[in-house]
Order: C-alpha cells, then structure tokens, then sequence
C-alpha cells in the first residue's frame, strides 16, 4: 500500500506513524538489551563500576595530568572511601532490568533516529529527504560521544567529589546500589542528549523557533550555566571544572554556528522562491 501525501494524513494518521515509531523503537531496545544480557559480567564488574576504583582510566590520566601541569598530588586518587550496598529485596534485579535497557537504548540509538526521520521526512523538501545519512551518522556520532563525555567525565568527577565530600569525620559514606546507578543512568544520557544540542538547534532554526541573535543573546547565561554545573559535578579544582566545561561549550558554540548557516539558507531559499513566483 502506497505512503499517504503529508498533506492527505490527518491527525489521527500521524498518531498511528507516531504509535508505530514507538512500538519498533522499544522492540529495539528489547533486542538489544537481551543482547546485552550475555556481556552483563563484563558490563557490571568492569564499565558500571570501574569509576569505583582508584586504576579507572580517568583518575590515573587526571594524576598524570596534575603531575605534567605542576599541580599538586590532590589530584591524583589513591582510595575511594565508599562502599556501595544493595538495601533492596529485588534491588539487584531491578538494577540489573535497568542496566540491561540502557545499554540497550544507547546500542539502538541510531535506529531509533531512522525511525524519526521517516516520521518527520514526509514534512521535508525532496532535496532535504536525501540527506537521511547523514542526519543519522551525525547524530548517532554525537550521542555516542556525549555517552562517552558523561562515562568518562561526568561520572567519574561526580564519584569523587561524592565519595570525598564530607560534614564530619564521624560520617561513613555507604551508597546504596539504586542511587549509584541512578547517577550512572542520569549522567550517560543527560550527556548523550546534550551531544544533541547541535541537531535540535538545527531544526528549531528550520521552523524558525530559533534564531542566531536569541542563541547570541543568552550566550553569557550559558556559560554561567555551564559553569555552574562543572563546578558541581567536578572537585573544586581547575583543571577538572575546565575539562567538563570545555566540551560543554564548545557544544554551544557549534549549536550558533549551525543556527546562523540554516537561517542564511533559509534566507536564500525563501528569496529564491519568491523570484520564482515574481516571474511565473
């Protein structure tokens, strides 16, 4: 049966295309976190919990950092003064569910983006339908950097200051299973998301939601947002706040050099149009 014309579906059409996105994305990440399950050893012990300990990648690498730079040993970790305990009669199923679906949504990241450019390409030009690639590639490379950014940076700079931050020396840090993952969880994806910026910047320009001058405009507010969660995720030291801040605005900037080149087009398409209609 032939795709019905944009313009010749209604609403309740579009709900349907939408149900169906739903449906094939979520048996997606079924499939994929059922693949998951036969790595879940090597999932747990080594990448959920490596930023537990002191010989993950990111601590001996900031170490060595601190040591090039002339910091002092602060930097380095030698303890994580924490354990972690499971408080909950079905906490580690649950935790091992939520694992499991995680990774299984990251792994199908990029089919669920196919999904969504066939429900949002009936709405684009026939030239901008061809760009289907290169929509996918982009935006699966910035997610699956954004997850890398948050797994190496976000999560181990959250640990710490964490497990280092202290009201009083009576205090035992014990954390429970649930609320580790949580902050795991939280971190991957608010950074894979925020990879995105560039991509949602994109089309918010197309339907001119946004502009280059509204995203100039509140760029001192960014950096001060972006500041202020460095400050909080990272300890209280330079080097660590620069690392998570860079990337995080750098992101921004790209997202207003993406704004100005979709408005320019726009801009020149629509001026094209009209010298069309003058003639005809």
């Amino acid at each position: 049966m032939a795709k019905k014309n944009i313009n010749e579906m209604s609403f309740l059409d579009h709900l349907e295309d939408l149900r169906w996105l739903l449906v094939r994305s979520t048996i997606a990440v079924i499939i994929m976190a059922m693949v998951t399950y036969f790595i879940s050893d090597y999932l747990f012990d080594t990448i959920i919990f490596g930023p537990t300990r002191p010989s993950f990648f990111t601590y001996v690498y900031f170490c060595e950092l601190s040591h090039t730079l002339g910091f002092a040993d602060s930097i380095c970790i030698t303890e994580m003064p924490f354990i972690i305990q499971n408080t909950e009669m079905e906490g580690q199923v649950n935790v091992f569910i939520w694992i499991c679906i995680l990774f299984g949504f990251i792994l199908s990241f990029p089919y669920i983006l196919w999904e969504i450019w066939k429900f949002i390409s009936p709405a684009l030009y026939q030239n901008e339908k061809k760009n289907a690639k290169v929509f996918i590639f982009f935006s699966s490379l910035l997610f699956f950097l954004g997850v890398v950014f948050g797994y190496f940076v976000v999560i181990p700079m959250s640990v710490n200051f964490v497990a280092t931050f202290t009201v009083s020396s009576t205090v035992v840090n014990q954390f429970t299973l649930d609320s580790y993952i949580s902050m795991v969880k939280t971190s991957v994806i608010a950074s894979g998301l925020f990879f995105e910026l560039p991509i949602i910047i994109y089309f918010l320009t197309k339907l001119g939601l946004v502009t280059p001058a509204f995203l100039r405009k509140y760029r001192k507010y960014a950096i001060v947002i972006v500041l202020i969660i460095a400050a909080i995720v990272t300890p209280p030291d330079v080097v660590s706040q620069t690392i998570v801040a860079i990337p995080m605005l750098i992101i921004y900037e790209a997202s207003i050099f993406i704004s100005v080149f979709v408005a320019k087009k726009e801009i020149k398409t629509e001026t094209q149009n009209n010298k069309q209609i003058e003639k005809e």
